[in-house]
């Protein structure tokens, strides 16, 4: 619904900047138009990107039947460790998704959007991204119980949606 809404925004501005209309328009309103469209698309950014995950890990986190131990990062990182973080969440969401595969859990559509949605967003983040030499790789990580993990994953993105 957001990108439909900027594809129009966008048309009607390049629309308004190749149209004669645009001319006839007095000068303000041209200006508020033009402000108007260039702000709308902006208006879905303030929205986390990983609000789908945040919903989807508070509907798995009571699951009683996903029984595994999980590398868990640390919620007291370094901030420049916060995207190898997100992918060792991700990672060990895989396992669970497995798990759940097997067990035949009862939030497995629940694990599999966390997944899916998470793995989409990293992606769509892979060229701009930078990691410091000294943040750790997901098996350095201490394991620890599906409740636990859950927790600090809530919290992870709790800190990245700020």
């Amino acid at each position: 619904q957001k990108t439909y809404l900027k594809s129009i925004c966008l048309q009607y501005q390049l629309y308004l900047l190749n149209s004669h209309f645009f001319c006839l328009l007095k000068n303000e309103m041209r200006l508020i138009i033009f402000f108007l469209c260039a702000y709308l698309p902006k208006t879905g950014a303030g929205h986390c990107k990983w609000a789908e995950v945040l919903k989807d890990l508070e509907q798995i986190k009571t699951s009683k039947d996903i029984d595994v131990s999980l590398y868990t990062a640390n919620t007291d990182e370094d901030v420049k460790c916060q995207e190898p973080i997100m992918r060792c969440f991700f990672l060990e969401m895989k396992v669970i998704v497995q798990e759940c595969y097997i067990k035949n859990c009862s939030k497995t559509q629940d694990v599999l959007n966390i997944w899916k949605n998470g793995n989409a967003s990293l992606e769509n983040n892979k060229s701009n991204s930078t990691t410091s030499a000294k943040c750790k790789e997901c098996e350095e990580y201490e394991e620890k119980n599906f409740t636990e993990f859950i927790q600090s994953f809530v919290k992870v993105i709790q800190r990245e949606c700020r």
